[in-house]
């Protein structure tokens, strides 16, 4: 009886090879022992897994999704302005981007202080003392009304305003086009602050600056190596020597014979971005340009 279902059960395999019958499968356990049963058993063979190149989507079809759910989401979650309060698709509308102060003023071209003379080129402190860094772009003073947006993306984490900052290091970028580098860096906090604050406010910004700029982001090619105390808190005479020996540089061959952008979001008596700039000439960069969202303007 056992030997009549088993060839009723290998006619069957043969003809539904991914069909099994239970009282047939347990008849060929039954009568054939384990090593013969392995070798009758036909093997079924899954389908090769599909290679990574075709999971993935083109870039023009994952852009219109992205906009796409921009889009949704401006609709069923409008934003307000940071200024006025009035809904606006951007963190600053249209009509409180002109009271941003100083977008338009004749600076230095090394530290981006506000110049009176219209034909100087250069502040006299750069003349009388060239810091380590060539040259600075800034979007706008560190002043009323723009000074609440620095301290809300850096205090409050209110990361929305990062595209506005780089999109108007852009626009101010575009009126100097001799300045040109070949990858960014972002001014690194100490793993302490980092951790407390959560995110690198620079790091936000030139995240959303390299795809503008067409730029590499070097992020982790320099570190602060040394904990320091806030600027801010620090009288004129004591901030230099706090940012002395701050940094440090990972990875020599990433600015080593290369023009270095520096990305910062405050800008006020310029040590930690001069101590910063020493490092990377230092180690081989060629030129230090910084790109700091706001300058403190000289008293």
């Amino acid at each position: 009886m056992l030997p009549a279902i088993c060839r009723r059960y290998d006619a069957h395999r043969q003809q539904n090879p991914c069909r099994v019958i239970g009282c047939a499968t347990l008849a060929r356990r039954a009568v054939y022992p384990r090593a013969l049963r392995q070798t009758l058993t036909p093997t079924i063979h899954s389908p090769p897994p599909m290679p990574l190149h075709a999971l993935s989507v083109p870039d023009h079809l994952r852009s219109c999704i992205r906009n796409a759910v921009r889009a949704c989401l401006d609709t069923l979650l409008p934003g307000s302005c940071v200024l006025c309060g009035h809904p606006s698709p951007s963190a600053v509308c249209p009509r409180c981007h002109p009271l941003l102060p100083g977008i338009a003023s004749h600076r230095c071209r090394i530290c981006a202080v506000t110049l009176s003379e219209p034909f100087a080129s250069c502040c006299g402190s750069c003349l009388a003392k060239p810091p380590a860094f060539d040259a600075t772009i800034v979007a706008f003073d560190y002043a009323a009304p723009a000074d609440l947006l620095i301290r809300d993306l850096k205090f409050r984490a209110r990361l929305a305003l990062a595209p506005v900052f780089s999109d108007l290091l852009v626009q101010a970028l575009q009126s100097s086009p001799s300045l040109r580098g070949d990858l960014l860096i972002p001014v690194p906090l100490s793993p302490a602050r980092l951790a407390t604050r959560g995110f690198n406010q620079s790091m936000e910004i030139a995240r959303l600056l390299a795809p503008q700029l067409a730029l590499p982001l070097e992020a982790s090619a320099c570190v602060r190596v040394r904990e320091t105390a806030p600027q801010s808190g620090l009288p004129f005479a004591q901030r230099q020597g706090n940012m002395r020996g701050a940094f440090a540089v990972r990875y020599r061959r990433a600015v080593q014979q290369r023009q270095v952008m520096v990305v910062d979001d405050v800008m006020t008596t310029g040590h930690t971005l001069n101590e910063l700039a020493r490092c990377l000439k230092r180690h081989g960069a060629t030129r230090v340009i910084n790109l700091v969202v706001a300058r403190t303007p000289r008293r």
